[in-house]
């Protein structure tokens, strides 16, 4: 009797401190890659599986926070004006 051929199995390598974008489960996510190359990240908590590709696509799609120092047009944009600090917790005591 022949053997059919079995390919070597990847190993599924868990990724630490990584939280799962679905369930936000953190260290239950694992990484291997496929057959034809493609690198994969699936959660074992909820299944949710993301190719390196689709990864990079999201990230081409999302926008940028804007913030105050973000650059518009290229341009800093500096705040110059002056804000007062007001710094929870510390209030006065009233006897």
């Amino acid at each position: 009797m022949a053997e059919e051929y079995q390919p070597a199995k990847r190993p599924r390598r868990f990724i630490a401190g990584v939280v799962c974008p679905k369930c936000a489960e953190m260290d239950k996510t694992v990484m291997y890659t496929d057959d034809s190359g493609e690198e994969i990240r699936e959660c074992v908590a909820c299944g949710f599986v993301q190719t390196l590709s689709q990864q990079i696509e999201e990230d081409a799609r999302a926008e940028e926070l804007a913030t105050r120092v973000t650059p518009v047009d290229g341009k800093m944009i500096f705040d110059e004006e002056e804000k007062p600090l007001k710094i929870i917790g510390l209030e006065p005591k009233s006897e």
